[in-house]
């Protein structure tokens, strides 16, 4: 088949077939019934795994929200009071403006801008993300890799230190459970008899004293997932927030 250079839409031998059924005539078709019935491809885990966290915090009342994975340099790590090492983010080569110069290594500031944005709205405000962050890591071929996490933030007069602490407690219930019941596919060996507990923790992040780093054990081997706690007054003032802000992050990727 010789396709002229006036048909730039013929593409693919698909357009060749669309052409031939046009001048044959859609109407004569025979129709005949499907011989196999439609099916839904099966979601992927981890995709699975982030729609259970997402229905939780929705049912506890909680709203989600879709920043950009591109921040910049200083939302990430000066506002933050944490320092770059220089092997932690992925950094873009030429970035258009000062706003998106760095893949994000953590969704707080996606959180806070979209609270700053947000504050003509009423008080509280109960804001969650459920997304990929990126680190380097130079052991991959591509030299990166993604990690997905799950990130709230409480806005309002009081600190919501609690509140936070009582959707970590039911995120990580929930997370057990539908490993133990093996809801849609889901199976990670150890995670029935997995513990978890929290720590108080030093981070410049949050205020002295106010922060805890979440500890889990499965399968025998312990790490640290995530960490939560009051921000500190710096960071609110970095990110133009006038009330206090408790946050929660952690990596669920560790239960697959």
């Amino acid at each position: 088949v010789h396709i002229p250079p006036t048909r730039a839409d013929v593409l693919h031998q698909a357009d060749i077939m669309e052409d031939v059924a046009i001048a044959y005539g859609f109407n004569k078709l025979p129709r005949s019934f499907p011989s196999k019935s439609g099916t839904i491809a099966q979601p992927l885990i981890i995709n699975k795994l982030s729609d259970i966290v997402r229905l939780e915090a929705a049912m506890a009342g909680w709203s989600e929200v879709m920043p950009l994975i591109l921040c910049s340099h200083d939302e990430n790590f000066a506002w933050l009071n944490r320092k770059d090492d220089g092997n932690t983010a992925v950094k873009l080569a030429n970035p258009k403006t000062a706003e998106y110069q760095v893949v994000r290594t953590t969704l707080l500031p996606g959180l806070l801008k979209t609270i700053r944005e947000n504050k003509h709205h009423s008080v509280p405000m109960k804001i969650f993300e459920v997304s990929d962050v990126a680190f380097k890591d130079l052991s991959l071929e591509r030299k990166s890799r993604n990690e997905r996490h799950f990130a709230a933030a409480w806005y309002g007069k009081s600190s919501g230190f609690e509140i936070v602490h009582g959707l970590m407690d039911r995120v990580m219930l929930m997370l057990k459970s539908a490993f133990v019941t093996g809801q849609e596919g889901l199976k990670s060996k150890g995670v029935g008899e997995a513990a978890y507990w929290i720590d108080e923790v030093d981070d410049p992040t949050f205020f002295p004293g106010h922060a805890a780093a979440i500890h889990v054990r499965i399968d025998g081997k312990e790490q640290v997932i995530g960490v939560f706690g009051i921000l500190h007054p710096t960071v609110l003032e970095k990110f133009e927030l006038k009330y206090p802000v408790s946050t929660l992050e952690m990596n669920i990727e560790v239960f697959l």
